[in-house]
């Protein structure tokens, strides 16, 4: 046993405060399926904000990232990092749009959107397809990785990892199914501040090894690439893998380039939607949706990731000899070596937090498309407050199952982020103009879901390729598919983009139905969405500078964060994005 008594007091003490938390709420989310899956609508921006950066904090999330500094130096985590833009576009084109919404889920937005059966169908089709078969891939790859972590500390043998895991999952459908919504975001906030303590706590460790010696030592053992924020663009030298560290040039452009607006991925949706969009629409007001998501943003991107580069970089020095596939659980074993007493099961009760936030919003999230867009919807309409309730409790239980088969399944965590980067390739640009161009009806959208999985079936299978190619194929193919499909098919029923118009007040092409009201304001929030992709960028290498004492960089970042800060808040206030 890796753990010592101490440990184990500090894990029973935290569990006990989160259900303790959780259940506190367990009245207020009884009231209505809105208070259970929404918080009444009243979460101020940054229970909203916070509980959004929990979620992406999964027990997976630091060995991912050690696995990628492993593999590409710190310039690996473009593969994420290239998302910045696309959340950014959530937060001034979109964020206002989900609150003013006023739905349950953003699933139900299909038919405010669209008219006709096509609607009621896609309708139907996403909440099952995304609440069920996606969001049980999302919480099974959690799992296998809260797996290798239990696996590491407690020497528990494969064959009883599930039950474990499935103990882990009961806890948390305790809280989430009694306290719905607000018990998950309040909860959110004590596991996210115990996370980021106990990863910062880690990296001030490791660094203070005497294998590492601290920033300079670090520096001197490793190969100045794997320090580079961003990638040498080319092809490795395949004599030298081990001072040279690059990302192909089409793995770069398509992370950059085409990604971010063009694949549907959980909690990086363009245009919003999932937990996402369920946050912005629990805020208090618009105004509170906007800070909510831009918080979002900077915490994501800017803040958060250094203390697990620095001990994935670390786990380089302390553990060579790992072999390629397992340079993920450097990150594990330095918890398990370098910490002391005390220490160890805060950490680990970190990872348990970071675990319990993110399946708990899975559940929750998902949960929601079945009661209120298939119970609700399809199967019994009629049922009053309460019955909705006890079956969103019930519902909870379901997906929890579902998942937890869905975990015994998955022997590869790569291989379905791959998976859900290709089967959601094209979708983006269907889900950001459904917003802005009133041309685009429900077979839009049907068409851009389909698609992908005929254009990645042809890449792949018919023609050999790989990601990114086959990435890149599939993206035109679906694009080309969509807009073909939207333009021979008959628009929205006039009634119904009438009723979206004034209900949104949406920018952008919305011809016989546009005021004229929003004329220009798109040209001054595109300068607004550009200052701030730089504004992050800039202290998320800022950061990073000072980290490893690159003063002149950073000061050059200083600056670039002053004069983009600047332009935000000039341009902001013209379009009022910050106002109610």
């Amino acid at each position: 046993m890796a753990l010592a008594t101490l440990d184990y007091v500090i894990i029973i003490f935290f569990t006990l405060l989160i259900l303790g938390v959780g259940l506190s709420f367990r009245n207020t989310a009884g009231k209505n399926i809105e208070s259970f899956f929404l918080g009444g609508r009243n979460l101020p921006w940054w229970i909203a904000g916070t509980s959004m950066v929990a979620t992406t904090f999964a027990a997976d999330t630091p060995l991912a990232v050690t696995e990628l500094v492993a593999q590409s130096g710190i310039a690996g985590n473009w593969l994420w990092w290239n998302m910045l833009a696309g959340g950014m576009l959530t937060t001034f084109f979109f964020a206002k749009y989900w609150r003013r919404a006023n739905i349950l889920t953003d699933v139900e937005l299909v038919e405010i959107r669209y008219s006709g059966r096509a609607a009621s169908m896609l309708r139907g089709f996403k909440a099952v397809y995304l609440g069920l078969f996606l969001n049980s891939l999302v919480i099974g790859w959690v799992n296998v990785a809260l797996m290798s972590l239990i696996k590491v500390f407690f020497n528990i043998p494969d064959d009883q990892l599930l039950w474990y895991t499935a103990l882990a999952m009961v806890i948390v459908v305790i809280y989430s199914a009694t306290s719905g919504l607000l018990g998950v975001a309040f909860t959110d906030v004590i596991q996210f501040l115990m996370a980021m303590t106990g990863s910062i706590v880690l990296a001030f460790l490791v660094l203070d090894a005497s294998e590492v010696s601290g920033i300079e030592g670090l520096k001197s053992s490793l190969p100045p690439s794997s320090f580079s924020f961003f990638p040498q663009v080319g092809e490795a030298d395949v004599a030298d893998v081990a001072t040279t560290l690059s990302l192909s040039l089409g793995s770069f452009l398509a992370f950059i380039g085409i990604q971010w607006w063009a694949s549907w991925y959980p909690g990086n949706e363009p245009g919003g939607g999932g937990y996402v969009a369920q946050r912005m629409m629990s805020a208090k007001n618009e105004k509170h949706a906007v800070y909510a998501t831009l918080f979002f943003q900077i915490a994501h991107y800017c803040i958060r990731p250094w203390p697990w580069i620095i001990v994935a970089l670390a786990a380089l020095v302390l553990y060579p000899d790992l072999p390629a596939d397992d340079k993920k659980l450097g990150y594990v074993m330095a918890m398990k070596d370098y910490l002391p007493d005390g220490l160890r099961g805060l950490l680990l009760v970190a990872f348990f937090a970071a675990y319990m936030s993110t399946i708990s919003t899975q559940l929750n999230w998902g949960t929601s498309y079945l009661i209120n867009d298939v119970y609700k919807r399809y199967i019994k309409p009629e049922a009053t407050e309460k019955q909705f309730v006890m079956a969103s409790r019930v519902g909870t239980l379901i997906v929890m199952l579902i998942a937890l088969y869905a975990t015994s399944q998955i022997t590869n965590i790569s291989g379905v982020w791959q998976f859900l980067m290709e089967c959601g390739a094209g979708l983006g640009m269907v889900l950001i103009l459904r917003w802005y161009w009133w041309r685009v009806n429900a077979w839009s959208e049907i068409t851009a879901i389909i698609a992908p999985f005929v254009g990645y079936s042809v890449a792949r299978y018919g023609f050999g390729m790989e990601f990114p190619n086959s990435f890149f194929v599939t993206v035109g193919f679906t694009t080309v598919a969509w807009i073909v499909v939207t333009l021979i098919t008959q628009p929205t029923d006039d009634k119904v983009l009438r009723s979206f118009y004034d209900r949104i007040q949406p920018r952008g092409r919305w011809g016989p139905y546009q005021n004229g009201a929003n004329s220009g304001e798109i040209g001054y929030l595109t300068i607004c969405w550009l200052a701030a992709i730089a504004l992050a960028y800039c202290i998320l290498f800022f950061v990073g500078s000072v980290i490893f004492g690159q003063w002149s960089m950073a000061g050059i970042y200083l600056f670039i964060i002053l004069v983009s800060a600047v332009i935000l808040r000039t341009f902001a206030s013209k379009v009022k994005i910050f106002d109610d």
